[in-house]
């Protein structure tokens, strides 16, 4: 089994927003036939928490304007990485 077309079209939208706030190794898996939990892991970087938050901020704009419902949002006290779950994908930044 290969990863939905939504969650492909999904993962797509979130790396060019990644990109587009100058997020670095941007890489997308998928995972649909190791995990039943979703299709796509998207993992990217940011050089400092200020980044890694507007990176953040900026693909959840971009999936939630492509009609993609944010199901947990993690990792703002912690001050390093965050993890958005669209259920279909999941982002590390």
């Amino acid at each position: 089994m290969t990863a939905t077309p939504r969650a492909i079209e999904l993962t797509e939208i979130a790396a060019l927003a990644a990109a587009e706030k100058l997020a670095s190794d941007i890489v997308a898996y998928d995972v649909s036939d190791q995990l039943a939990i979703t299709d796509a892991f998207l993992l990217c970087s940011g050089a400092n928490d200020r980044q890694v938050r507007s990176i953040v901020d900026e693909v959840e704009l971009r999936l939630k304007q492509a009609g993609a419902t944010l199901v947990r949002r993690e990792g703002e006290n912690e001050g390093r990485g965050r993890l958005l779950d669209q259920h279909d994908l999941e982002v590390n930044v």
